[in-house]
């Protein structure tokens, strides 16, 4: 007998998935914006000259994990500038994908 509380389950085990395939697809498409940018020119592995892989930013930067306004700071930062000193491709990036790297990386930046 398929019971009200049953049902319920349901959509919560429902929802849940939509959720985890969700941020599967985030996490999966920032990524492919850190390879359309060119990132992983400077970021990958080996990484170039001085410049950390995305595992090194992403285990120091961890610690602003669900603080939406660091992120946004971050990302103004690296714009500006003001993190890294002045490397043009991250001063071309816009404010919207500046942003979603910043995120993934502080999420772990899992890979594609």
């Amino acid at each position: 007998m398929n019971t009200r509380r049953d049902r319920w389950g349901t959509w919560r085990a429902l929802g849940a998935a939509v959720v985890v395939a969700c941020t599967a697809t985030a996490a999966h498409a920032d990524a492919q914006l850190a390879a359309d940018k060119g990132c992983y020119n400077c970021h990958g592995t080996p990484p170039k000259k001085n410049a950390p892989t995305f595992a090194q930013l992403a285990a120091d930067y961890a610690k602003y994990r669900g603080d939406d306004g660091a992120v946004r700071q971050l990302a103004d930062k690296l714009r500006s500038g003001s993190i890294f000193g002045h490397i043009d491709a991250h001063e071309r990036l816009s404010a919207t994908d500046a942003e979603r790297l910043v995120r993934w990386i502080v999420d772990g930046a899992p890979p594609s």
